[in-house]
């Protein structure tokens, strides 16, 4: 049985009411800057659907949607190996259109960047970035952030999308592990 986060939370470093806030402050920002494009949303799965889902309800114009999902993580892995694979592609095309991708949190900058390199490949109109979490300080590989939601401390995070060993991803706040204190599942 998974233990209550409750007892290895160390912090909860972004409040559910701090994340609404800034979403919709992102979501404002997105709606003026996209004005008369054809804005189309592309999320990282899994960790990026909890803010995708708040972020569009944030976007005052239409818009498209789509999913990927990466893995740049070995199994009961806490960094990146720097191997990105992709396990879902895109099922619309991309060409022409003005391309966004929603992203949770932005750690090294590999995968990020692999996904980048790659779709800029299938001829976007444009194609930014929007992340939720930016770590900037554990970055190895420069990447373009054109939206970001909160730059974090190199701390191990869950909540709001973001898992620890695939659970706790319901959490409406975003909080620190205490590694002292977690025992991973076997």
């Amino acid at each position: 049985m998974m233990q209550n986060y409750r007892v290895f939370l160390e912090e909860i470093l972004i409040s559910s009411e701090e994340l609404q806030k800034r979403i919709a402050e992102l979501g404002e920002e997105i709606s003026r800057d996209y004005q008369g494009l054809n804005l189309h949303l592309v999320c990282i799965l899994r960790g990026g659907v909890l803010f995708l889902a708040d972020l569009m309800r944030n976007i005052d114009l239409p818009h498209t949607i789509d999913f990927m999902a990466v893995s740049s993580y070995g199994s009961g892995a806490r960094q990146s190996t720097g191997q990105v694979r992709i396990t879902l592609d895109l099922k619309e095309d991309i060409r022409d259109r003005d391309v966004l991708l929603v992203e949770d949190i932005v750690d090294s900058g590999y995968t990020i960047a692999s996904v980048l390199e790659m779709l800029a490949t299938r001829h976007p109109h444009s194609l930014k970035v929007c992340t939720l979490l930016d770590k900037k300080n554990r970055r190895e590989v420069e990447v373009p952030i054109h939206y970001r939601g909160f730059t974090i401390p190199n701390k191990f995070v869950f909540g709001y999308g973001l898992d620890l060993d695939e659970y706790y991803r319901n959490l409406s706040f975003i909080g620190t592990v205490n590694p002292d204190k977690y025992q991973p599942q076997e």
